[in-house]
């Protein structure tokens, strides 16, 4: 509860800086400490209530799908080439992936995914069974989902728009933050503080107690 009302009230203070011309991010940084992030692999997804942002998606299929962008293995060999493989990843944020043609996938689109972040994963992105059905609920599962991975001993995400309710992004912020501490090894001990900023705001600090 202390922390709800923390967050709220850093806000509440960004929300007296200049008014800009566009919706800007509202980004949440989580500051570690007693952390190794060499040691200390952190690769999760976190679900967030409220859907940050429209997420693109596309998906390696074998036989093409009306309702999601669909890259099939006949169209692989038109990705040999890097550039090819550079302007896919830039145009879309999440992949998917149907399990019988993964290791095509791996071997053909994995050394621009992988560095990326952006390989379909196990845990989100890599399907048994194709039907719009099973489609429709992982590209809902994507859109209210944040990728935390911990490269250094700050981790920082965009959490919100500046047109979100506090409520919605306080929500949100609690969920990102419980799912990092569960992961943490030593949990809140290994939390400094949280920071929230709108893009171009300097941050508000909140300490964590």
């Amino acid at each position: 509860m202390e922390l709800e009302n923390e967050i709220k009230k850093a806000l509440s203070e960004l929300r007296k800086s200049e008014e800009r011309k566009f919706d800007q991010t509202v980004d949440l940084i989580i500051n570690l400490q007693k952390f190794d992030p060499k040691k200390n692999q952190i690769n999760i997804f976190a679900s967030v209530p409220y859907r940050i942002k429209e997420k693109k998606i596309c998906a390696f299929l074998e036989t093409r799908n009306a309702s999601i962008e669909t890259i099939t293995p006949n169209d692989f060999k038109n990705y040999s080439e890097k550039k090819a493989l550079k302007k896919l990843v830039k145009r879309f944020d999440f992949f998917i992936a149907q399990a019988s043609v993964m290791p095509k996938v791996a071997g053909i689109f994995g050394k621009v995914l992988g560095p990326a972040g952006k390989m379909p994963s196990p845990h989100l992105g890599i399907l048994m069974d194709i039907n719009d059905k099973t489609i429709e609920e992982v590209k809902k599962k994507i859109s209210n989902s944040i990728r935390i991975r911990v490269k250094e001993a700050s981790i920082k995400l965009a959490i919100g728009k500046q047109s979100m309710k506090d409520e919605e992004i306080t929500e949100n912020v609690l969920a990102v933050y419980n799912a990092v501490m569960k992961d943490l090894p030593k949990g809140k001990e290994n939390i400094r503080n949280i920071e929230l900023k709108f893009t171009m705001t300097k941050p508000q600090k909140i300490k964590i107690k």
